[in-house]
């Protein structure tokens, strides 16, 4: 009998990494649906862009590499990294912010170390944190929920997103900070006063108008991507479950120095986009399953102290790219041993 020589891993998966990437893509359909109902086109017109420019970069420097563009380019990583940055900026970002995010997302932090599968750092959290250190004015204009507007007032027209985009042409009375921002900055109010008052916060239950139901679309593509099985559960539950634990035992009760409830840090921000679609990376990430307990525990237990204490109000892309630095020491310490081996 003739046996068939191969060498391991012998797990299979249905599907090529074009094949999963695009469903990826498909689960950030509902994030983007509720983004869009609440804050208006911004980020859809941010989606286009970003898409835009990330497949012109990616075949430029393929190109330059003598690369074999249209191969390439039908795993769809460009365009899932474009869509990953898009939704972390602003709604209504200016079109040089979008672009210059995506130079640094796909030609420094993807293509400058051989491509996908070489890349040690997560693109678009690269291409955020850029931005994010050089641009702090303009990655801070959120728009306020439709839910948190003047009476009156309604989401900006396609009209005025053009013209914001493209030519700067401000929205007037749109702009408001995030609950994130609110809570960094509040020394006087306890958080039911919060929740009355600011804009914030109005409509919202646990994190603000339009942020917890998009953290909940977010969730329900995780699950979804969890059900087809293109990650397993340990990362992203590792990282909301240390995020969780943090926030429930530094919670006094909702005081004006209150560095807010499970509820909130769960469902503000970036959070659920974090935990199951950027934590979960798997390029980027550590690759035992032991290791990613550890992995996503450590960006929660990052996530909630940067939060809480450091000077940003929003800290996901930062603890992922600090445990992207620690992801190989991690592997090395929880790699499985080999069959028939003992460990050690």
């Amino acid at each position: 009998m003739a046996f068939i020589k191969v060498t391991s891993p012998h797990a299979h998966r249905p599907g090529n990494t074009g094949t999963v990437m695009k469903t990826v893509l498909l689960a950030t359909v509902p994030g983007i649906a509720v983004i869009t109902a609440f804050f208006g086109p911004g980020t859809l017109l941010n989606i286009v862009l970003a898409s835009l420019f990330c497949l012109v970069f990616e075949a430029a420097f393929l190109k330059l590499r003598n690369k074999t563009v249209a191969f390439y380019l039908q795993d769809y990583s460009a365009l899932l990294t474009a869509v990953l940055l898009a939704l972390t900026l602003p709604p209504y970002a200016p079109w040089w912010l979008v672009a210059t995010g995506c130079f640094f997302a796909i030609v420094v932090a993807k293509q400058l170390y051989g491509g996908l599968g070489y890349n040690p750092f997560n693109p678009a959290m690269v291409g955020y944190i850029v931005l994010l250190i050089s641009f702090p004015l303009e990655m801070s204009q959120w728009p306020a929920a439709v839910s948190a507007l003047s009476d009156g007032q309604s989401l900006p027209s396609i009209s005025q997103t053009l013209q914001q985009v493209f030519l700067g042409n401000p929205i007037d009375g749109y702009t408001a900070a995030t609950p994130l921002d609110v809570l960094k900055q509040n020394n006087s109010l306890e958080l039911n006063e919060v929740y009355k008052t600011d804009a914030g916060f109005i409509a919202g239950y646990w994190a603000g108008a339009g942020w917890e139901w998009a953290n909940l679309a977010f969730l329900l593509g995780g699950a979804f991507l969890l059900y087809k099985k293109v990650f397993t559960w340990h990362a992203p539950i590792a990282m909301l479950t240390s995020l969780s634990v943090l926030s429930a035992l530094f919670y006094d009760g909702g005081s004006s120095g209150s560095t807010g409830s499970p509820l909130f840090h769960l469902f503000s921000g970036a959070t659920m986009l974090g935990a199951f679609f950027i934590v979960t990376d798997p390029v980027t990430s550590a690759v035992s399953n032991k290791g990613r307990l550890i992995y996503g525990a450590l960006i929660g237990v990052l996530l909630f102290v940067i939060r809480a204490w450091g000077n940003y109000p929003d800290a996901l892309a930062f603890s992922v790219l600090l445990l992207n630095f620690a992801a190989p020491f991690i592997d090395y310490y929880t790699k499985p041993k080999t069959y028939g081996h003992k460990a050690g």
